[in-house]
């Protein structure tokens, strides 16, 4: 009933209070209220910050400038269909998020456009026979527990919320086949606010590379707890879609592409030819 963390990485009580006040009011973008100025021992500013990352931040977003990763022209952003009402616009987001788990852009942003030619609400996907569902989202990953999912989460959202998604990551993660990464998304696209830092393979696997953590994390989840220590929360809503896009293209998992990254001289995990 609870967002799942690390606590091994969490240090700082105090700061992680606030940003875990800040998870469950759902109220994304006012965590600055109780950063300890009342005391006046903490200082706003953590004390350990990554060697060259503010450096690093701008040659990865000059990389990004043309947004032409897959993630710019078929991630979960760009498969609701934005003309809908609120309710079912928030839906659309969700379950694009529950497809791509495990998926390319390209083959969710396929099933999306598939399910949505059916007409894709609540009760439209109540509606319909599980083989149907199958038949439709397929090739994704995992479909076969996908349809599972997306069956027992609608029928929460219709029985518990009306149809509509929950607004804060207490309540997404609790939701069949809704892990962190998609609840923080949801809460960024879906709801407009900043919960956390959503962490997927491309931003676990980048920011050990550049060295953003303290020490080398195994799991999403310890990333994301690890980057909110000390990366500023101004660009907690930029940074998944930065990287997804820079590793989609330059930062590959295997051969990454360091000759062409504009960081190849400050990153630690440069291949230097």
């Amino acid at each position: 009933s609870q967002v799942p963390s690390t606590t091994s990485t969490l240090r700082r009580s105090r700061r992680r209070k606030n940003i875990t006040i800040a998870y469950e009011s759902g109220q994304g973008d006012g965590a600055e209220q109780g950063d300890g100025a009342e005391q006046g021992t903490e200082p706003q500013r953590p004390r350990w910050e990554p060697r060259h990352w503010q450096q690093q931040l701008e040659n990865i977003r000059a990389m990004r400038r043309s947004r032409d990763a897959p993630v710019d022209e078929m991630g979960v952003q760009k498969c609701f269909d934005s003309s809908a009402p609120p309710q079912v616009m928030r839906y659309q987001v969700l379950l694009s998020l529950m497809l791509s788990s495990q998926t390319k852009d390209q083959v969710t942003s396929a099933a999306m456009w598939r399910l949505r030619q059916h007409g894709l609400t609540v009760d439209s996907i109540l509606e319909m026979d599980d083989a149907t569902l199958g038949h439709i989202i397929y090739p994704v990953g995992f479909w076969r527990n996908k349809v599972k999912y997306i069956k027992q989460t609608t029928a929460i959202l219709k029985e518990k919320y009306g149809g509509d998604i929950p607004r804060t990551v207490e309540e997404l993660v609790q939701l069949p086949g809704v892990g962190p990464k998609m609840a923080h998304l949801a809460m960024a696209i879906a709801w407009d606010s900043v919960s956390g830092i959503a962490v997927d393979t491309h931003v676990h696997r980048i920011t050990n590379r550049l060295g953003w953590v303290r020490k080398e994390t195994k799991y999403p989840e310890e990333t994301r707890a690890a980057l909110e220590e000390w990366l500023p929360r101004d660009l907690w809503r930029e940074i998944n879609w930065l990287l997804v896009g820079f590793g989609q293209q330059t930062c590959l998992p295997v051969s990454p592409r360091c000759s062409e990254c504009l960081n190849q001289d400050i990153c630690p995990a440069a291949k230097r030819h």
